[in-house]
Order: structure tokens, then sequence, then C-alpha cells
């Protein structure tokens, strides 16, 4: 791993979640019905970052669960190497709820897909918003993040990597050259 650059350090990862934290509340008017869910595995510990922010701001418990889309993606079958499998872990019901769904990096659009799949098979929620810690562009699917913590548009030969305390033992956003 080549990494070119460091586009998010520690503070600015938090300085980030907090900006986040407020577009939520500012487009849904507070947070009244909504719920956070993570796509397994960088995009859990980003939404409960967000829970915290936000119950931090708004003084509410906000229901919290992860999700993984691994057996919705349409390249499941096709992938050379064996996924990785996780559990989902959704202990509420989500209809009629305002989903806020949210991930790490927003690449093809594929694995938001599979996540949006993966929902619709649980409930009937009222509204899913995509928030993203980065998207890096190359969109093979029309999906796009309603809350973006930042745009980093990448070659064809570049990768974002993100790492997490909870995963990774360090905070920070790389970009990475894969040639």
């Amino acid at each position: 791993m080549k990494i070119k650059a460091t586009v998010i350090d520690p503070v600015g990862l938090q300085r980030t979640i907090t900006r986040l934290a407020h577009e939520i509340l500012e487009k849904n008017r507070g947070a009244k019905n909504l719920v956070l869910i993570g796509i397994r595995t960088r995009g859990e510990f980003l939404a409960k970052r967000l829970k915290e922010k936000i119950s931090e701001i708004e003084n509410i418990d906000l229901p919290f669960g992860a999700l993984d889309a691994t057996l919705y993606r349409d390249d499941f079958r096709t992938r050379l190497k064996q996924p990785e499998i996780s559990v989902t872990d959704i202990k509420f019901d989500i209809s009629e709820k305002d989903i806020i769904l949210i991930d790490d990096v927003l690449y093809t659009g594929r694995t938001v897909r599979a996540a949006l799949d993966a929902l619709m098979d649980l409930g009937r929620p009222n509204s899913i918003q995509l928030c993203v810690l980065v998207d890096r562009g190359h969109r093979q699917l029309p999906i796009k993040a309603d809350y973006v913590g930042k745009n980093i548009p990448t070659s064809i030969n570049e990768e974002i990597k993100v790492k997490l305390k909870e995963v990774d033992e360090e905070d920070a956003v790389y970009l990475v050259d894969n040639s």
C-alpha cells in the first residue's frame, strides 16, 4: 500500500462527523423519526460516532443498527476470494422510519444497492438517506449520497483507505496508489 496523501486526519475526522450530524439534523428538522444504520464494517462505526454526536446535540437516543449486505451483492458469486459474511444487527422495526444509511466510501454504488435491497427485506421505511464519509466517484449505478464528508475524485489506479480506531487502531483517510 503506497500512501499518496492523508486526506483526513484524526481532528479532521471529528470535524467531519460533527458537520455531517448537523447536516442530517438540519435536513430532517431534528431527530424525531430518524434511525441510523451502518453498513458493516466501517460504516457501522461511523454510524455509532454519528449517533453519539447527534445524541450530544439533540439529547436523544437514536435507534442504531448494523447491516451486512454481502449476500445481496450482485457480484457475490463472481468474486474470486471468499467473502466475509457478518450478521445484520437491527433490533427495531424500520417501517415508517427515516433511515440514515451510513458507509465509509461510495465508489461504484453496488454496496449501497445491495444494502437497499437488504433493508427492503426488513420493512418499508418512510425514507432512506445515504451518508458517506468519502465519495470517490466512478459510479456504475445511479446512486448519489445525501450527505458527503469529503469528495475525493480518484483515478482508476487509486483507492481510498478509511482507517478507524475501532478496527484499525487509527483514525485517518488515505489516498493510496494501487498501480
